[in-house]
């Protein structure tokens, strides 16, 4: 309890910290913030282009929404990556990347990975804006979800902090783990249901039947991907426009628990070591 009376004193250093990656990220440029439009909407055009046009994979029709685009689909999945990704990837880097404000003063380092994680929700809120306008524009009754989405875009990013928190400890012992990770993020991107649907696993888990003469089938290997779980989530409540299965949302309030319990702890153990290590 301690710990997160810190955390609340800290508050207005976790918001000025988090004001100053928001603000300083695109300092002195034309378009300011809009650039952090650019990427998700490179990426979607480039994905619809192979995965429609070339690959040809068919559309996933919502249910009950009804829609049947490919590109809106992609992008339901393709939002809660990103940001998870960016977490991750500035995260891991949020102590070494601080050693000279960590060494001066202190405060607990908790707060560095929290604003990165709040300035990387508010570039999920400028892009989720126009995602929601295009399925709006195309039927989908997506606004009375929203407060739902919120809410379990929340429970990612704890999820996410968590993991975040995991590495960048590790991080300071073995600098290396920054590398490393951007290629583990590059498998577990196509390790998930984003651009194709979980079912084309599950087609080819039923050809192959038990691995190496055991029960265990590839769709359970594959669902032991925490992220899998969040991506049928928020497809479920923008796409589908329905609420997600109680034991989905259950394993996945399960793994942030686990995930974030871990990271927190391991910063209350290691932080006052931390000026030291750095």
């Amino acid at each position: 309890m301690s710990y997160l009376k810190e955390i609340w004193q800290s508050r207005e250093l976790l918001q000025n910290l988090t004001n100053r990656e928001v603000r300083g990220k695109y300092r002195r440029t034309a378009l300011g913030q809009l650039w952090s439009l650019a990427n998700p909407i490179a990426a979607i055009l480039i994905y619809t282009f192979i995965f429609s046009f070339i690959f040809r994979l068919p559309a996933q029709v919502g249910d009950p929404s009804g829609l049947n685009n490919y590109a809106l689909w992609l992008v339901c999945g393709l939002l809660p990556w990103l940001f998870f990704n960016r977490v991750l990837t500035l995260g891991v880097e949020s102590l070494v990347s601080n050693a000279g404000l960590i060494q001066k003063v202190y405060f607990p380092r908790i707060v560095l990975p929290l604003s990165l994680a709040n300035a990387t929700f508010f570039t999920w809120m400028l892009e989720m804006a126009v995602l929601v306008v295009a399925l709006s524009l195309l039927g989908s009754f997506v606004l009375p979800w929203l407060p739902l989405v919120a809410l379990l875009m929340v429970v990612f990013g704890l999820f996410s902090v968590g993991l975040a928190m995991i590495f960048s400890i590790i991080n300071v012992y073995f600098r290396d783990l920054s590398y490393l990770l951007t290629i583990v993020l590059q498998f577990w991107f196509y390790l998930t249901p984003i651009l194709y649907p979980v079912e084309l696993v599950e087609t080819q888990s039923d050809k192959l039947g038990g691995l190496v003469g055991t029960p265990i089938t590839l769709l359970d290997l594959y669902t032991l991907n925490p992220v899998e779980g969040f991506i049928e989530i928020f497809r479920n409540l923008l796409y589908d426009n329905r609420a997600p299965e109680l034991s989905t949302v259950l394993i996945a309030l399960g793994w942030t628990v686990i995930a974030f319990g871990a990271g927190a702890w391991m910063y209350a153990r290691k932080e006052k070591m931390l000026a030291e290590l750095l």
